[in-house]
């Protein structure tokens, strides 16, 4: 019997390597989540922290270091959301570029934030997420149904059917908010991102929508190493192109919206991650799923303590951070893709 090679084979990682790799990426997070709860506008002492773990710190101390346990489970949440939906969407379509926004989702949030803001005087940070995550997905449906219909239309379809719901949505988001004073100052607090001010309601609202939208994710990684062959290859050895794409991208989009929702559009996150991921641990699926729930909430928890030690005793929002991070990556991205073509 003739041994096909596939694509996948000259960077597939060995299982020692994945375990080193996975066990450092867990380290990794370990630390971010420790970080995240030492520093901010006034540092706390490892001594002091572990205090408050074992009940005997002190009681401002306890409540400095407690007040940040929302905001760190947060960024894991976020993070891991934003980095599984990166790693889908661009496992999907094969694009090194594309981003959790790509079928409109991000626009969808806005547009549903600056309605509810306009007509219902929604301010909240809790009532936020009620309308925005409903918006993404919404969005994302639409630019779905609209880039699937008519049969076997390819990505390219889909792609320019996100595009055109964003491109929708963004002019309708830009003419209620230049128009209304008062929604513009909530709206432009929310479309930078950030994790603070939320608290465990904002977790715990989002918390099912990207608990199912992971779920499937796992689910379709081996689907998504048979679309990595082409299209016409991952028919031949039998995987379902149809069902795998089809949950990817409702996965996918489940994840971004609950993000969005809870944390804002933090830009760059979902782009950057599949990068570092791929570099780190290869091109399979089954790998680069587990490894994004890891480096993802890493890099988002790192971003948000550099922005609030940055410019102490104020801080930067984690979306202007992860921008001046991310778009590094991204040159690096096009360069490289440059360089193959």
């Amino acid at each position: 019997m003739v041994r096909v090679k596939t694509q996948t084979e000259p960077h597939r990682t060995g299982p020692a390597r994945a375990v080193l790799v996975l066990g450092a990426g867990a380290a990794a997070l370990a630390g971010a989540v420790l970080l995240s709860l030492v520093m901010g506008s006034r540092p706390t002492p490892l001594p002091e922290v572990w205090a408050v773990f074992t009940g005997g710190a002190d009681p401002f101390v306890a409540t400095v270091v407690e007040s940040r346990y929302p905001r760190t489970l947060l960024g894991v949440v976020a993070g891991a959301a934003l980095a599984l939906a990166g790693t889908l969407m661009q496992g999907i379509t094969r694009n090194p570029l594309a981003d959790p926004g790509l079928l409109g989702v991000n626009a969808g949030a806005a547009a549903a934030v600056v309605t509810a803001t306009a007509l219902f005087g929604s301010t909240s940070v809790a009532g936020t997420v009620w309308w925005a995550m409903p918006g993404a997905l919404a969005a994302g449906l639409a630019a779905y149904t609209v880039g699937s219909r008519g049969g076997d239309g390819g990505m390219v379809r889909l792609v320019l059917a996100g595009a055109v719901v964003s491109a929708v949505l963004t002019a309708y988001v830009q003419a209620v908010a230049l128009s209304l004073p008062e929604t513009f100052e909530s709206y432009r607090y929310w479309v930078v991102g950030s994790l603070g001010g939320r608290g465990y309601d904002v977790v715990w609202s989002v918390l099912p929508v990207i608990g199912v939208g992971t779920a499937l994710a796992l689910l379709v990684c081996g689907g998504l190493n048979a679309l990595a062959l082409g299209e016409e290859a991952a028919i031949a050895t039998g995987a379902n192109t149809l069902w795998t794409r089809s949950a990817g991208l409702i996965a996918g989009t489940m994840l971004a919206a609950g993000a969005t929702a809870a944390a804002g559009p933090i830009a760059f996150v979902g782009l950057a991650v599949p990068h570092v991921v791929r570099a780190l641990i290869g091109v399979d699926f089954r790998l680069q799923v587990p490894f994004a729930l890891l480096v993802g909430p890493t890099l988002l928890l790192a971003a948000d303590v550099v922005g609030r030690t940055i410019v102490r005793p104020t801080e930067l929002m984690v979306g202007v951070v992860t921008a001046f991070v991310g778009a590094p990556v991204l040159l690096y991205a096009v360069r490289r893709m440059r360089s193959t073509s």
